[in-house]
């Protein structure tokens, strides 16, 4: 696998503070300079970036996202808002909309809780029990059901094995497990499907879907479509999107939010904001080879003004 390629890098010589000072300044006179707080927001790392927050709220005994939302407005301001929050927090605030309301957006659920490492998923459930005042656990029993339910209450165990290296004797023995628990009886045995998708690496996942391939002459996506149903079988065959090629699920992502029935500016958002100090770079080559067209082409197309700079800025 590639390693991952970063749009966005920590910058040398980082003064949080001084950044706070100039966004200050960018936000707090008259009128607003949206120049300045692309500059500083869209060229700093997440780690930098929740720096910033802090220095702003010890300098100014105030919150940097209430005077953003107080200064700005539309998808700017979102974007904006997005950028200066701690990443975690960000990600648990999207997390609960997505299961708030009327509906729930299932497709979220999985990009996010799907693709967050240990440690990230683990800090993600910190700041949803701080933000909402119980468990993520609780929303996800409340507003999924079913095998979908037990899916993402899998992943917020964070129980993946998060080594490099596939085992191929493994692959061979899950794969089995797999076609014994689904295709080969009457039935089937769910708990199988979420022990191994949600605790095994990525690469040992890749491996066990080739081996699931050669072994039985289909193919274990095909597999899940025959004995999973809705949410909880869209669910897994995301997860095995995500083994096989995580930027190329991603850039479908993308492709989604701005090529769907108007553009979806939350979705666009997140992705690009979550993914640009960690793997927007992959994600720009896969939609380039899945779509004929660079991820800059269309995000130009569909937006407009300081939120369309911003998000070019942050894909480089």
């Amino acid at each position: 696998m590639e390693p991952n390629l970063p749009t966005v890098y920590p910058v040398t010589m980082f003064d949080a503070k001084a950044d706070a000072d100039a966004l200050h300044k960018a936000i707090a006179g008259l009128g607003t300079d949206e120049e300045a707080l692309t500059t500083i927001l869209c060229h700093r790392s997440s780690d930098q970036r929740a720096a910033i927050n802090l220095a702003y709220k010890t300098s100014y005994r105030m919150e940097l996202e209430s005077q953003l939302k107080t200064e700005l407005s539309g998808s700017f301001g979102d974007l904006m808002v997005a950028l200066c929050l701690p990443k975690a927090e960000f990600m648990a605030r999207e997390i609960y909309e997505a299961m708030s309301g009327i509906g729930t957006s299932e497709g979220r659920l999985i990009e996010i809780l799907g693709n967050g490492t240990n440690q990230e998923t683990r800090e993600l459930s910190a700041a949803y029990q701080r933000l909402y005042g119980h468990p993520i656990q609780d929303d996800i029993k409340g507003d999924t059901s079913g095998d979908f339910e037990s899916l993402l209450l899998s992943l917020v165990q964070c129980q993946r094995d998060e080594t490099q290296k596939a085992d191929v004797a493994q692959a061979k023995a899950d794969a089995q497990r797999l076609f014994e628990a689904g295709t080969a009886k009457l039935g089937t045995d769910e708990k199988v499907f979420y022990s191994i998708l949600t605790t095994r690496s990525w690469a040992q996942l890749r491996q066990t879907i080739a081996e699931y391939e050669s072994m039985h002459g289909h193919s274990l996506a095909s597999a899940v479509t025959g004995e999973f149903s809705a949410n909880a079988q869209r669910g897994i065959l995301e997860l095995l999107q995500c083994a096989e090629n995580r930027p190329g699920y991603l850039a479908e992502r993308l492709h989604k939010a701005l090529k769907g029935l108007g553009t979806n500016d939350r979705n666009l958002i997140r992705l690009i904001v979550s993914r640009c100090d960690v793997d927007l770079g992959n994600i720009k080559k896969e939609y380039e080879k899945k779509f004929g067209t660079s991820l800059q082409a269309d995000v130009s197309d569909d937006t407009s003004g300081d939120y369309k700079k911003a998000l070019l800025t942050l894909i480089g």
